[in-house]
């Protein structure tokens, strides 16, 4: 069954890929809530556990309205298409509720943290970030 589900993902992640883009014009300001943390043993499979059992909202959570897929797809090819990102931060959580896009997961940085944030911001469509991105630290 988890294969199942991990093709899925794949397959779903391949057809938002192929999406045209929604455009970067920036939306009236956006509002930004920052969270996460820094620390060395940031990994995801610590991550997945602590948001499963958190009450954290997960991306299996989503809304599934097509303005919600519309743009979740806009902000995931947005990150994906910055090629100065790390792959930890290509793979950042995405979830989006009516235009407002929560950010979870490890990046390598505070300023890759920054980064992925400002190229969500310019996404046309994003109300408000809550960007809880976990910085690793070595």
């Amino acid at each position: 069954m988890r294969r199942i589900l991990n093709q899925i993902g794949i397959a779903s992640l391949l057809c938002c890929a192929a999406l045209p883009a929604t455009g970067f014009a920036a939306d009236p300001v956006p509002s930004v809530v920052t969270e996460g943390k820094s620390a060395p043993n940031v990994d995801n499979s610590a991550i997945n556990d602590r948001d499963r059992y958190a009450g954290n909202k997960t991306p299996e959570d989503q809304f599934n309205t097509p303005e919600d897929r519309n743009l979740l797809a806009a902000v995931r090819r947005s990150v994906v298409h910055d090629k100065s990102l790390s792959l930890m931060a290509h793979n950042i959580k995405i979830i989006v509720n009516t235009g407002a896009v929560t950010l979870r997961g490890p990046v390598k940085t505070a300023d890759e943290k920054m980064k992925v944030e400002k190229i969500v911001l310019a996404v046309k469509g994003v109300s408000s970030i809550n960007n809880s991105l976990d910085v690793k630290t070595n």
